[in-house]
């Protein structure tokens, strides 16, 4: 699920890629996407991209005296669960490529591709951010941070800190195990109310007594290095995210190489670690925490321990509350796994971002119990009765 340092190492990744590459012909789309087609024919372009938050714009520029004479066009991807960009020889498509832009010749035909394995992934013409967005937490911290506690009034914040932290309308490039990094580090209950951790930051209080700031004897590079080793919440959610993307490489996404996804795996401190709780927020997402989870704790939930390190999957590999190794699935679930899964209806992109818009919420599947017939005979089925209402936990926007 890839969270804003994946958009910009994304998008590093494709200026590095292209810069020196001269692109060429129609943007072919795989025909099973349902994202829209891409108008765009030129004999010579350029390509580049900038990424905001969860979000990143691709640019295709025609270069001087290419044909036809036609302006720059601009497509904003949203990832998904599983989008990324590949370059590789045209002869050689990754599967699940569902947009391609090819290489011109003379030279090795290339294509840079959108790979999405589990389709969660969107493009739009046109290059506009998504509207309700707020400001990016890598690229625009001072507006970030204004709009974060110029807002503190509405009602997102009268949820846990671990849900308002996954609100895009705030906090913009912010996921699941970013979210879990930050608390942790802070020792924030996850299910603490947001408004009593973000309040205490509206005045910015000092990390150090005023006189003492003030002081002579302090040098600048002290008060700076006082600063960094007292962050605040809205401080983390700019820091933290910038140390994924200078780790390199893609990230956690199943594209990283085994080197890079090391490197990532032993920078997380708290995400699905060993020795640290697990609970469900009210979206279904699974939030990582140490000790107490918070007044706001969900009831009846029951928080779960990773037990022992073994061979550690990625992030966007393993369930995000994986079952016990220790029970075998029963004979009803068994039986079960041959019956098609029942599916709740797709909602459109861009519809909310009160939730984090990277996977979707988990269904309550309640069970219910068939009693047997007195005499012996099959009971006729009620077709009302025996069909469960699903109502959405809400709409999502990736």
């Amino acid at each position: 699920m890839p969270e804003g340092p994946e958009l910009h190492l994304a998008s590093q990744f494709v200026n590095e890629a292209c810069r020196e590459l001269v692109f060429g012909g129609c943007v072919e789309k795989s025909p099973v996407s349902r994202n829209p087609e891409v108008p765009f024919e030129s004999s010579a372009y350029g390509i580049s991209a900038l990424a905001r938050g969860k979000e990143l714009r691709l640019t295709l520029s025609p270069l001087p005296g290419a044909q036809p004479p036609r302006e720059p066009l601009a497509l904003v991807f949203r990832f998904g669960m599983t989008g990324s960009f590949q370059l590789v020889p045209s002869d050689a498509l990754p599967p699940h490529a569902h947009l391609r832009f090819y290489t011109a010749p003379p030279g090795p035909r290339l294509a840079l591709c959108f790979v999405d394995i589990r389709r969660f992934g969107r493009w739009d013409l046109g290059g506009e951010w998504q509207p309700g967005r707020g400001p990016c937490v890598l690229l625009e911290y001072e507006q970030f941070r204004e709009n974060v506690l110029r807002n503190l009034a509405d009602k997102a914040f009268d949820r846990p800190i671990c849900e308002a932290l996954l609100d895009q309308r705030f906090f913009n490039g912010i996921g699941n195990y970013l979210r879990a990094e930050i608390l942790y580090r802070l020792r924030i209950p996850p299910f603490e109310k947001a408004r009593t951790v973000l309040e205490a930051l509206q005045q910015r209080r000092p990390v150090l007594p005023l006189p003492l700031l003030q002081s002579p004897e302090l040098t600048l590079s002290q008060k700076i290095r006082a600063k960094l080793q007292n962050p605040d919440l809205l401080e983390l959610c700019h820091s933290v995210p910038k140390e994924v993307v200078q780790l390199g490489g893609k990230g956690y996404g199943s594209e990283s190489g085994e080197e890079d996804f090391a490197a990532f795996r032993a920078w997380l401190r708290c995400y699905s670690a060993p020795g640290m709780s697990s609970l469900r927020d009210r979206h279904g997402r699974t939030i990582w925490f140490q000790g107490d989870p918070g007044p706001l704790a969900p009831k009846g939930g029951k928080s779960r321990k990773k037990k022992s390190q073994g061979a550690q999957q990625g992030p966007e590999d393993r369930a995000e509350d994986p079952p016990s190794p220790n029970k075998a699935p029963s004979r009803t679930r068994r039986a079960q796994r041959g019956l098609p899964k029942q599916t709740t209806a797709q909602v459109p992109e861009g519809t909310s971002l009160h939730q984090d818009p990277e996977a979707p919420p988990v269904p309550d599947t309640g069970k219910r119990r068939r009693q047997p017939a007195p005499s012996g005979r099959r009971r006729t089925r009620k077709t009302k009765a025996d069909t469960p209402s699903l109502e959405p936990e809400g709409t999502l926007a990736s």
